[in-house]
This record gives structure tokens, C-alpha cells and sequence, in this order.
């Protein structure tokens, strides 16, 4: 005789594991809230990324979802693994037919981007993001961590203090509190004190001659830096020679003492972009101070 109803404890299995799954599916959604305030709901940890800004693209991949990147700015050159993906403009220039051909599920970008409206108009999800400070991108890290499925970012941002503490560890009491300016770009704009640079500098116990007062990375008159007389400059080695023509500039204790720290593209790259290699720009700016200081002593 043919039986097909089922045992009443068999039943009940199945109607558990029934539910189970149906109760993991809902669990998979999270809501994360970039740095417009917006939430995004995310039904499933995105699996093609694009990120439009070098620091997002440089987390991403601290995080372990590199494999996840289907397209990146122009300006995102590492890891060197993300050299055969897409390029897809710059912040102000952002290639919207070539980001919507490549479908992605997330869109990760600066928080100034001027194409986050189109892209939301075409209803591609999009996280925005500031960061200008330490804390900014220990935020970022957790942000993009729930985004992406990666339970990786507590681990990253311990990584990065060791690093900055084992930077300041390689400074002795001679090569602190020395007075520091820092370049950013021309004009000039510097890295003020509540800049990500600005942190790391009062990390390694020195002294940023731009005060807090002026922003995170201000546009500054050249003659305050002949004032301010630095004892220590930093810049891309690209604006060294144009620096040393600037009126009064040759006066400047830095240059006199030649207690300039010119970064190579490479250096650079790492030491402007506020990610998750900042514990290694830490490294990078004290073994730059320990040299020019022992050099000159």
C-alpha cells in the first residue's frame, strides 16, 4: 500500500528548515547609512563594486573584496592587481555610460561627486562618502565592512594604530616636536591640524605650523610659511623646484638646513589618501624626519 502523507515529526522538519532559510534570507538585508545621512538598503552583499575615489577602492580591498571591483577611478592604481579593470574618470568627470554598461549593485563614491544624482535617477545604488579625518575613515571602514559582508575592518584599523605607533617609536627626543609644514598640493593648500595628514604629524609628536583654526586642508598665503618658519617641509618631489623659487622661501629653516622630505608619485599616493595605508604613510613621514634630522645634526 502506497503512503504519501508524511510523518507528523518528519512534517515538522521540514517546515523548519523551511523557515530557517526563509528567516537567513531576510536576515541577509542590511540598511547602512553613508555619509549624506542616506540609507541604503542592501538585500545582499554586493558582488559588483565600483568604486570612484582611490582611498574607497584601497578600503574595499583591505576588506578582502577586491574581487568584487568591476571598474575604478582613473587615479586608483593599487593594489596592482586592479590595473586591467575599467577606468572610469575622476570625481568631476565620471564615465556614467560606462558605469551603467558595467551593472553594478553598488557604487561607492566621494560624498562631492556631481554624478551621484544621475546615478540614483537610474536607480543604481550609491554610498557617498567624506573623509578627511583618522576617525572618518575608521567610520568608513565599519560602513563598507556591513555593506559588503567583510568582517574584516576591526582588524584593518588595528593594523593601521600598530603601524602609526611603531612610526612614532622610530623618532628619538631630538627629531620630535620639530615645527612641520606639509604640502598638499599647489596654490598651495596645506594639511591642517584636523586633516588625516595633520593626525598623523601630532601622532609622531611634531609640531603643524597650520592651525586647527584654518580647516582640514586650507588654501594659505606662501609668505605665512616664511613666517611660520618650518623646520621641516614635505611635498611631492614634483613641486620642489618651483617651491625654492617662491619669494622669501630660500630664508626658510627647512631649506636652509635642506630638512626637506620630497615624496616620490608612489609615496605620495599613500601619504594623501586617507585609507587603510595610512599606518604605512605614518612610516613613511617618520623615517623621512629621522633622516633629514640625523643628516643635518
Amino acid at each position: 500500500m502506497n503512503n504519501t502523507s508524511l510523518h507528523p515529526s518528519l512534517f515538522k522538519i521540514g517546515l523548519g528548515v523551511v523557515l530557517c532559510g526563509f528567516l537567513t534570507l531576510a536576515q541577509a538585508a542590511v540598511d547602512v547609512s553613508d555619509d549624506r545621512g542616506k540609507v541604503i538598503t542592501l538585500q545582499s552583499p554586493p558582488q559588483r563594486l565600483i568604486s570612484l575615489l582611490p582611498s574607497l577602492t584601497e578600503s574595499i580591498c583591505a576588506l578582502g573584496k577586491c574581487s568584487n571591483l568591476v571598474g575604478v577611478d582613473r587615479f586608483s592604481n593599487w593594489p596592482l592587481s586592479l590595473q586591467h579593470l575599467p577606468k572610469l574618470g575622476g570625481i568631476s568627470d565620471s564615465n556614467l555610460e560606462a558605469i551603467v554598461q558595467l551593472k553594478p549593485d553598488l557604487v561607492l563614491v566621494d560624498k562631492s561627486s556631481p554624478i551621484i544624482s544621475r546615478l540614483e535617477d537610474l536607480r543604481i545604488p550609491v554610498m557617498a562618502f567624506d573623509v578627511k579625518t583618522m576617525a572618518d575613515e575608521e567610520r568608513t571602514l565599519k560602513k563598507l565592512g556591513l555593506a559588503l559582508g567583510s568582517k574584516e575592518s576591526e582588524r584593518v584599523w588595528n593594523q593601521i594604530q600598530a603601524e602609526i605607533t611603531r612610526a612614532n617609536k622610530q623618532l628619538d627626543g631630538s627629531q620630535r616636536n620639530m615645527t612641520v609644514y606639509f604640502e598638499v598640493n599647489t596654490a598651495p593648500y596645506a594639511a591642517g591640524r584636523n586633516s588625516f595628514i595633520g593626525e598623523l604629524l601630532t601622532r609622531l609628536e611634531l609640531n603643524n605650523i597650520i592651525p586647527e583654526s584654518l580647516g582640514a586642508f586650507p588654501k594659505i598665503n606662501p609668505e605665512f610659511v616664511v613666517q611660520a618658519k618650518p623646520q621641516i617641509i614635505m611635498l611631492s618631489e614634483t613641486r620642489l623646484a618651483d617651491m625654492k623659487k617662491r619669494p622669501g622661501w630660500s630664508e626658510i629653516p627647512a631649506i636652509k638646513q635642506n630638512r626637506i622630505c620630497a615624496f616620490k608619485k608612489e609615496q605620495s599616493d599613500i601619504l594623501v589618501r586617507p585609507g587603510p595605508r595610512m599606518g604605512e604613510a605614518a612610516l613613511i613621514l617618520s623615517q623621512c624626519v629621522a633622516e633629514k634630522v640625523s643628516s643635518t645634526k
